[in-house]
Formats: C-alpha cells, sequence, structure tokens
C-alpha cells in the first residue's frame, strides 16, 4: 500500500514557538527534517531542542540561532561539543536507562518527534531500525511524529516498530546512512585489546561501544567460543565474530541465542547484517540498560573508557575538566550490571597517556571534572600496560596498582602524590 507523502518544508509546519522537539540518536538522525526545521528559523522562537548524540550538520546550534533554538542535549556529540563548551547549548547529566521516563512521566513532554524510519512494510509498520533507544518513548509520547521514509533504514526486529497511523506525517527520503568504518589501530590499542580478551571467559555476555578499544577487544576475541551480546549498541566487529560462529549467545539466560542493543553505528556492512534478521533484536535503553535484565546473563564483560581515571579509581568520563565532552550514557549501568552479574567482569579500559602525552591515570581528577563511575563501583582497569582490578583494596593498595599501569613516565609522580594524600602524616590530629 502507498501512504501519502509531504514535503519536509510542509511536514516541519507542525512545529511552533515554543515547542520542544525531539531528534531521533545517531546514524538515524533525520538529516532532511533537521535542514526543514532550521529553514523556518524566521518564524520561529524559543524551540527546545532534546537529543541524545546524533550525527551530521547541527545547525541548529549556531549563534546566529540564539533565541530562536537551543540544544538541551543528553548526551554531548563531535557536532554540537563546541556550542556547549561555549555556552550556546545545554547539556544534561543523565543515565541513559532515565532519559524514557523523563518522557513517559511527562518530566519533559514532548511536543515534536523528528524521527528517520523504514518504509511501511504491507500492514502499516515502520521500523525505527538502527535507533530504538530514546526513541521508542519519544514517539510514544510526542503530540506530533514527523517520520523522514527511506529505503536505506535497515528494518530491525524487536520493539522498534512504529505504525503510520501514529506518525503525523511521511516525508519521503532516499539517502544512505552515516558511516563509521573501523580506523587502524595503534600498538596501544592493539595491546589494550589483547589484555581485555584474556580475561573474558567463554561464554561470556559482551556489553561494548564503538571506537578504537572495543574494536581491538573484539579482534582479539577470534579463538573465544559462544559468547553473548547484551549491549546499548554495537558496530562492525560484532558481525566478523558472528561470521565465524564466535558469537552464538548460547549461554544468555535473557534473549538466548539473540543480539539485543538498543542503537547501532557502524559501516553498510552492519545495517545490511542487521536488516531483517531475526538474530539482532532492538530495544529501548530503559530495557537494555535496565541494571536487573544485565545482571542475568552470566559472565557479564561490561567494556567500558574513561577520559582519566584518579590512582584511587574515580572514572570521569564524560568532561575534560569543566568541559563537557560526551555524557554519562549508560556506563554506570553496565559497570554495575557486570559486578552483579555472575562471574562478571567491568571493566574500564583507556590509553595510558593522550595523544598529547599526557598521563590518564592522574593523582588526582582536573577540577571541575565529573565523577561519572565512582571509585566504589570500579572493578578491572585496563590500559596497554597490564590490567588490576581495584576490588577490595584500600586506598593505598589502589595507588600501587593504579601506579603499575600508568605509563612508565608518570608512576613516579603518582606513587609520591598517593603518599602525600593517604600515607602517615607525621603529625595527625588528636
Amino acid at each position: 500500500m502507498r501512504y501519502p507523502m509531504i514535503s519536509a518544508e510542509e511536514a516541519v509546519m507542525a512545529i511552533k514557538s515554543g515547542d520542544r522537539v525531539f531528534l531521533q540518536t545517531a546514524a538515524a538522525t533525520p538529516a532532511k527534517l533537521v535542514k526543514a526545521m532550521v529553514g523556518r528559523a524566521s518564524s520561529l522562537k524559543d524551540v527546545e531542542i532534546v537529543s541524545l548524540h546524533t550525527e551530521g550538520d547541527a545547525p541548529y546550534v549556531r549563534p546566529e540561532y540564539h533565541g530562536i533554538f537551543r540544544l538541551n542535549a543528553f548526551f554531548v556529540g563531535r557536532n554540537v561539543r563546541s556550542a556547549v563548551q561555549c555556552g550556546d547549548a545545554d547539556a544534561m547529566p543523565i543515565f541513559l536507562s532515565d532519559v524514557p521516563s523523563m518522557f513517559y512521566n511527562d518530566i519533559m513532554p514532548l511536543d515534536v518527534a523528528l524521527v528517520h524510519v523504514s518504509p511501511p512494510d504491507r500492514h502499516g509498520f515502520c521500523s525505527l531500525g538502527v535507533s530504538v533507544d530514546v526513541t521508542r518513548a519519544a514517539v510514544h509520547t510526542a503530540r506530533h511524529v514527523i517520520a523522514q521514509v527511506n529505503p536505506h533504514m535497515p528494518r530491525t526486529h524487536g520493539e522498534g516498530l512504529l505504525h503510520v497511523s501514529k506518525i503525523s506525517a511521511l516525508v519521503e527520503s532516499d539517502e544512505p546512512l552515516p558511516e563509521f568504518p573501523p580506523h587502524p589501530l595503534s600498538d596501544a590499542e592493539l595491546r589494550i585489546g589483547q589484555y581485555i580478551a584474556s580475561i573474558v571467559e567463554d561464554g561470556a555476555t559482551l556489553q561494548m561501544g564503538i571506537g578504537a578499544i572495543p574494536d581491538a577487544t573484539l579482534a582479539a576475541l577470534g579463538n573465544h567460543k559462544d559468547l553473548g551480546v547484551h549491549s546499548e549498541m554495537f558496530s562492525d566487529g560484532v558481525v566478523d565474530l558472528v561470521e565465524k560462529g564466535v558469537i552464538t549467545g548460547r549461554y544468555k539466560k535473557t534473549h538466548n541465542e539473540i543480539i539485543v542493543a538498543s542503537f547501532l553505528m557502524g559501516s553498510r556492512k552492519l545495517y545490511d547484517f542487521v536488516d531483517d534478521n531475526p538474530l539482532v533484536e532492538m530495544f529501548p535503553s530503559d530495557y537494555i540498560n535496565d541494571t536487573r535484565e544485565i545482571r542475568k546473563n552470566p559472565k557479564v564483560a561490561a567494556i567500558n573508557s574513561a577520559i582519566e581515571i584518579d590512582m584511587t579509581g574515580q572514572v570521569c568520563a564524560d568532561t575534560i575538566g569543566t568541559k563537557h565532552f560526551s555524557g554519562v550514557g549508560g556506563q554506570m549501568d553496565f559497570i554495575r550490571g557486570a559486578a552483579l552479574s555472575p562471574g562478571g567482569k567491568p571493566i574500564i579500559a583507556l590509553p595510558s597517556v593522550t595523544a598529547r602525552g599526557e598521563s590518564r591515570i592522574v593523582p588526582q581528577l582536573r577540577p571541575g571534572a565529573g565523577v561519572v563511575t565512582t571509585r566504589a563501583h570500579v572493578q578491572y582497569v585496563v590500559t596497554e600496560y597490564g590490567i588490576v582490578n581495584l576490588f577490595g583494596k584500600n586506598f593505598r593498595q589502589r595507588i600501587e596498582a593504579m601506579a603499575s599501569i600508568a605509563h612508565p613516565d608518570f608512576r613516579e609522580e603518582i606513587m609520591r602524590r598517593g603518599h602525600e594524600l593517604f600515607g602517615r602524616k607525621s603529625i595527625c590530629p588528636e
């Protein structure tokens, strides 16, 4: 059945001054609708835009649209980072698992949701494709849902179906999704991946993101057996392990033999793999990132990154000092879920130094840095210099452990500062 389409310019006429507008996530960012919305700027004011990480151009954060659009980001991506850091946009610290509840409970009611879907099937159902995450809650609660309909959007299984009767306007599109092909890996990243793989057991359930360290870890898991995936997102490396027979999901307690996630980012290879593939099911983030669900699976290996980590185990993953860089995301959800999983391993992995040669393991976090994962939650920490497990260690023991995996140029300084802060004092209070 052919459903009526209208132009993007007509569709966004539903947006009014003072509205709150949701944008779909990452590779599903509805670029055509965003462009049309910004094209209406002269007739709008005080429009709040809310989103997780988005891809492509984000013209609504440009200074010339001050007073017209204002971004309130649940996760800060590269395209809006400068605007947030300059105060031209806002960032909200929030767990990814908690975002849907703000929509459902009218803490943040939505006027319009701009989304990107697959063409309707013969029953009139579109798919939210590679981004179900918080989008499912948005389309179920927004007063108006405007959908960019694109044959390049994979039709995914799970809970991402949306009937055309729930959509206010359909806009035709025929644009390839943004792609994120794997990049060459450095020696340090390869070593980190090998270290992580050495503590992942056969039959484990994986959570990982996108980037060099997840890619390096997946590349090092080729000889493992019967791994499963329960992850907020995944990329191309998972496809390779499925094709090699490494990922089977055989021992998963929930969604046995099924890969589950809430959003996807990768190359066309990934998008083709998940299209109408019953092996992969997409669910909202308040389910995927629910600690109660994560812990049900065996040996959950949750692999997460950090911008810096102090010598006691405090993890900063969203800011560089006071400057917002990304967001809280799902790190704490999975770190805690893995810790509670039978045989689970919560892992923080990071190169020992920055691109500028500064240590990522520091005596104290930079002033203003946010603590995403507390030192009470952190267990395994991995750099290219090895693995330590902080669980059960006191402050003095943690300092020694963290210094052992820091870059050699910084180990002495970490130990010295650790002794000053946590060693025996010559004068102690009575």
